[in-house]
């Protein structure tokens, strides 16, 4: 509608311009002249009626203007509206007078020979300046108002237009945003089907996608969360059978070979029950399956009871143990003791599995600027001394996982001297007090 009103806007003016009516288009001064040339050497029998028929006609149209009439024998034949005194005959010397005077005076005067044989004498046209100044510029305002009407006309359309398609981009924008309970795209309702209607019809049909490829995802989540639950089920019956006929052949008479062998085949034995532990719980932390219970705990002698257990194992691999639990501000953090021993389980299970070449074990605490911090420290190769293990990055992933399910945070340095894992409290923060971290 907008594009329209811009075309017919041209239309209208051009149509005020040149056809509202033939006496408007008159009003310029060359077509007056021409106009009064062509009616004066219209007219084949030169008469009062005949003249004063055409002064009549103009009168119409130039109710302002004045004419009169002067025959070939210079007498002053015909007028019309005439004001001013003019002679009752004119010779040649006056009547090139006159035509000196008027010539681009005012009023506007045009002087035309009568009939094609210039033998009738002449006719005189005569019309104030002001009066088709007056009327340029009336046109001039009509075309200018009208022009004027026509632009706000189309900023209103446009305006109208582009805020209706605003406000459905703001729509379709808001939908987007919106999300459901699995955190996808909801659709949204079609109203017209123009080029933002197929923009919310391929929305649509993106949001159906979406939801169509989160069913597969979660149905092959749930085949493999149940495929890992079985093989660890099914895999732990023959692992204790192995382990109990590697009990029975233990306690035969055996060379040494043979019974470190054994003793080689019960410690591969219980690292793939540890993975297999490892990757059901995994499993259940990614579906939120695993039942977390948090509760006000003593850390530092948490701490102590879980190294209580591990003591032995260190001491058979020859380990120089260093515990050094220094108090904290505050002991006491809120963790679920479980999921606490199992994510110390891992990091020591790790010491011992992949950094024993360095033999060394250190566990110290500190506090920090805003952190109250457990360090656990060993001499190993580092994690990448040991990318050929494939145990230790679930290991991790899941200390990972319930580190900051407890709303605690972690970090850990590895390189060819050793490895440092940190597990970090946010300190409690007093009131009107704040914390650098």
């Amino acid at each position: 509608m907008a594009l329209f009103v811009v075309q017919i806007s041209l239309l209208i003016s051009g149509f005020i311009w040149l056809n509202a009516s033939v006496e408007d288009v008159e009003r310029g001064y060359a077509g007056i002249e021409d106009k009064w040339h062509q009616d004066a050497g219209g007219i084949k029998n030169g008469t009062e009626d005949t003249v004063m028929q055409l002064f009549k006609e103009w009168k119409q149209a130039y109710p302002e203007a004045s004419m009169f009439w002067v025959n070939d024998n210079g007498h002053l034949s015909a007028e019309l509206n005439v004001t001013q005194d003019l002679p009752a005959e004119w010779d040649p010397v006056y009547t090139a007078e006159f035509i000196k005077e008027r010539y681009d005076g005012n009023p506007y005067t045009v002087v035309a020979f009568l009939g094609q044989e210039h033998n009738q004498g002449f006719i005189v046209f005569q019309i104030p300046r002001m009066i088709m100044e007056n009327a340029s510029s009336d046109k001039t305002k009509i075309l200018s108002i009208t022009s004027l009407v026509l632009i706000i006309l189309f900023i209103i359309v446009s305006l109208f237009f582009f805020r209706r398609i605003r406000k459905r981009l703001l729509y379709l924008q808001k939908a987007m945003a919106v999300r459901d309970v699995d955190n996808l795209p909801v659709s949204i309702h079609v109203k017209k089907d123009d080029e933002i209607g197929q923009l919310e019809t391929a929305f649509n049909n993106m949001v159906h996608e979406l939801r169509e490829s989160h069913q597969r995802e979660q149905e092959e989540e749930q085949l493999r969360r149940e495929l890992i639950a079985n093989l660890s089920h099914d895999l732990r019956t023959p692992l204790t059978k192995m382990r109990a006929q590697i009990d029975t052949i233990s306690n035969e008479g055996l060379s040494n070979d043979v019974y470190q062998a054994f003793h080689r085949l019960e410690g591969s034995i219980d690292h793939i029950d540890r993975l297999m532990e490892n990757l059901m719980s995994y499993t259940l932390l990614t579906a939120s399956k695993m039942k977390y219970q948090p509760q006000k705990t003593d850390i530092l002698r948490h701490v102590r009871t879980s190294l209580a257990a591990w003591y032995p194992l260190f001491e058979q691999e020859s380990f120089d143990i260093d515990v050094n639990l220094g108090p904290f501000e505050q002991n006491e953090w809120l963790v679920d003791p479980l999921w606490m021993d199992r994510i110390l389980d891992n990091v020591l299970q790790n010491v011992i599995r992949y950094a024993k070449e360095g033999r060394y074990i250190g566990v110290t605490t500190e506090s920090a600027s805003g952190y109250d911090v457990i360090v656990i420290t060993d001499h190993g190769p580092g994690i990448y001394g040991n990318a050929g293990e494939k145990g230790v990055g679930i290991g991790l992933s899941i200390v990972d996982m319930m580190v900051r399910q407890m709303g605690l945070d972690w970090n850990m340095e590895s390189g060819e001297h050793g490895t440092v894992v940190r597990i970090k409290r946010m300190k409690q923060k007093p009131q009107g007090e704040t914390v650098d971290t």
